[in-house]
């Protein structure tokens, strides 16, 4: 937990032995979160110089109500759709924590909002102490790098993210390609502790089979033809921060072994190396697949898996999140055509609803792009969105009748495969593989696209699958 973060707890308790005075006001003022105290009827009594400086600006907040003050409404916030703490802790009697929607003088934000009752010898309390903590980078407003949008879907998810940020708990980010789990990783890494230590990303896919122990542990001067001299690895290199393992249904499984001996023990050896280093680095996880699948193919290590996903979290799909369209699309022309001030009407926007976006927001941003490409004007209209649409609409290659047909079975199929060690596959995959290799042209890389996995699965499957052959001949 963040020193900010930490303070909050001993904050309350401070409070609620000081009551709402001189004092209380003189120990929030040093608090370096945004802190406030209001009475029963949301009144505002007291203000640190943090939250002042969020929600005030130059404007007074004594005295008004705190709805008022960061929702801009003249009801409580349970009155106009979201959940009240101070509602909440009347009904609880105890210390009340929710995600909120502000406006602040950066714009809409979201928040994590904790409220404690402060204590009422022999009576109800009169005063409630609230502390406030921005979750970066989530947001409302078409900024470059936010988790932007207030769905219902990803209200929720972000809801969790606030929650487990704090802890050092392992993350399993869970969602189909596109969701944006880099994006969440990042924010987990920004709301802890370890916000000021490095986060290091590891995209398992891309990582050669042969070199993947020596890239995540290091390896030492000799280990290996070509190690001339001694390497720090990634985890070395996240020491007091974050790992970020994207796609861990692609870790080889020798290294899964070794990843799982450093989450349960904090501890590594480099390859080629006999001494024993300690690592003091959180692990957030991520895969698009479903790993239960992957387990039951031999892919992945159940004891890794249930290490791995202490706090799973699903990232919604677009589909989920369609009411976000146009601000994830403003955010994305910012992003894409800056300076050009490009806009997107309702009726683009509509046809934008209509569209499965089986890409998510990775597909979104092709799209606006594409259509910004197209643009002459300064507003996208319904042609153009069509035309952007349109462009990826079929393959350059269609995939002709016959051989090629079990392509598409083959990568419905991924994740359920036997593996040799359980008895071989089942004929139908066998000859699903092999059926794409006899009807592909193009090289192993674009195969593997293709089927929909990446090129170290396509290359192992294909050794196992030689060894079938073997065995049968």
């Amino acid at each position: 937990m963040s020193a900010s973060r930490s303070a909050s707890t001993p904050a309350a308790a401070r409070a609620t032995a000081l009551g709402p005075g001189l004092d209380l006001l003189a120990y929030l003022e040093g608090l370096p979160e945004p802190h406030v105290v209001f009475d029963a009827g949301y009144r505002i009594v007291a203000a640190n110089r943090a939250y002042r400086s969020m929600y005030g600006g130059e404007t007074e907040v004594i005295g008004r109500t705190c709805h008022e003050v960061t929702h801009h409404t003249d009801r409580p916030c349970d009155l106009a759709g979201e959940s009240c703490p101070l509602a909440r802790a009347r009904r609880s009697g105890q210390r009340e924590r929710v995600l909120h929607l502000h406006h602040t003088q950066q714009g809409r934000q979201y928040v994590d909002v904790e409220l404690v009752p402060l204590a009422t010898p022999g009576g109800a309390p009169r005063y409630y102490v609230e502390r406030i903590a921005p979750l970066a980078p989530g947001t409302t407003e078409p900024a470059v790098g936010a988790l932007i949008g207030q769905a219902p879907a990803l209200r929720r998810m972000l809801e969790l993210v606030a929650r487990v940020a704090p802890t050092d708990a392992a993350v399993l980010l869970l969602g189909e390609t596109g969701t944006g789990k880099e994006l969440v990783a990042r924010a987990i890494h920004e709301a802890s502790s370890r916000a000021a230590a490095p986060l290091v990303v590891v995209d398992c896919a891309s990582l050669p089979e042969a070199l993947f122990e020596s890239e995540l542990f290091g390896h030492e001067r000799g280990a290996f033809t070509g190690a001339v001299s001694a390497k720090p690895g990634l985890v070395e290199a996240a020491d007091g921060g974050t790992l970020f393992l994207d796609e861990i249904g692609d870790v080889p499984l020798p290294a899964q072994v070794k990843l799982l001996r450093l989450l349960e023990s904090g501890t590594y050896r480099r390859v080629g190396g006999i001494e024993w280093r300690r690592s003091r680095l959180r692990v957030i996880s991520a895969t698009h697949r479903d790993p239960r699948e992957r387990m039951a193919g031999g892919w992945l290590r159940e004891d890794l898996y249930y290490r791995l996903a202490t706090f799973p979290i699903q990232l919604p799909p677009l589909r989920e999140r369609l009411s976000d369209l146009a601000s994830l699309s403003a955010a994305l022309l910012e992003r894409v055509a800056p300076g050009r001030h490009l806009t997107i009407d309702t009726v683009a926007l509509d046809r934008l609803a209509r569209h499965p976006w089986p890409g998510n927001v990775r597909e979104l941003r092709n799209v606006i792009e594409r259509a910004a490409v197209m643009a002459d004007g300064d507003r996208l209209d319904v042609g153009t969105i069509e035309r952007a649409l349109a462009a990826d609409a079929s393959p350059l290659r269609p995939n002709p009748p016959g051989p090629e047909a079990p392509t598409e079975l083959l990568r419905q199929a991924d994740g359920a495969w036997a593996t040799p060690a359980e008895g071989g596959w089942p004929a139908l995959e066998r000859r699903m593989l092999e059926s794409a290799l006899h009807a592909h042209r193009g090289t192993r890389a674009e195969l593997a696209r293709a089927l929909g996995i990446s090129l170290r699965t396509l290359y192992r499957r294909l050794q196992d699958l030689d060894e079938s052959k073997r065995a049968r001949d």
